[in-house]
């Protein structure tokens, strides 16, 4: 949400930095009139055309607080790399991304017979990692043992392959596959 606001905020911003752009390009070049010039600095000043003022005080505020929110988010320190886990050992730090703890938690859960669809999510928690996964079930096999057996496998195969604990393995069976029932005619 932040980023979608910020690039509004920039989008805006742009639009305005234009637009003034444009105005003194063109004063500049002498292209408007110096009398309409004169007179739009003079009723400014005189506070004759109040909503003019009112206009240029808020777009000036508005500009302004749009630089410092830009000027704060170019110094701010970047989290844009991956997700990761962290751990120090004796030799030095190790980071493995949440997206390879999701694609070993995948893969141990695909060998189990009976599981057809899988989709996972990985959370950190202070116990270790919690890893959900949805599958969709063929139907064929018993769902409690298939699932315990999914939970069993995923569990022993990412602690065993990174290291890292695994508080919990939910499993969401979502649904079963449907398979066609063919009546065969005899005549």
């Amino acid at each position: 949400m932040i980023r979608v606001l910020d690039k509004l905020l920039l989008f805006l911003y742009s639009l305005a930095i234009g637009a003034l752009s444009v105005i003194a390009f063109c004063a500049a070049f002498n292209w408007f009139p110096e009398d309409w010039l004169n007179n739009l600095v003079h009723n400014l000043y005189n506070g004759r055309e109040e909503w003019l003022q009112i206009t240029v005080i808020t777009v000036s505020v508005v500009l302004f607080l749009i630089s410092l929110r830009f000027f704060y988010v170019s110094l701010r320190r970047s989290n844009s790399s991956a997700p990761s886990i962290d751990q120090r050992t004796e030799f030095g730090d190790i980071r493995i991304s949440l997206e390879t703890v999701e694609n070993l938690a995948l893969k141990a859960a695909a060998r189990q017979r009976g599981v057809k669809d899988l989709k996972a999510r990985i959370r950190i928690s202070e116990s270790g990692i919690d890893i959900s996964l949805r599958a969709i079930a063929d139907g064929e096999s018993s769902i409690p043992t298939l699932t315990e057996d999914i939970q069993r496998a995923v569990k022993s195969h990412v602690e065993e392959i990174t290291g890292i604990p695994v508080a919990t393995v939910s499993v969401f069976v979502a649904n079963i596959i449907q398979t066609a029932n063919f009546k065969s005619r005899v005549e």
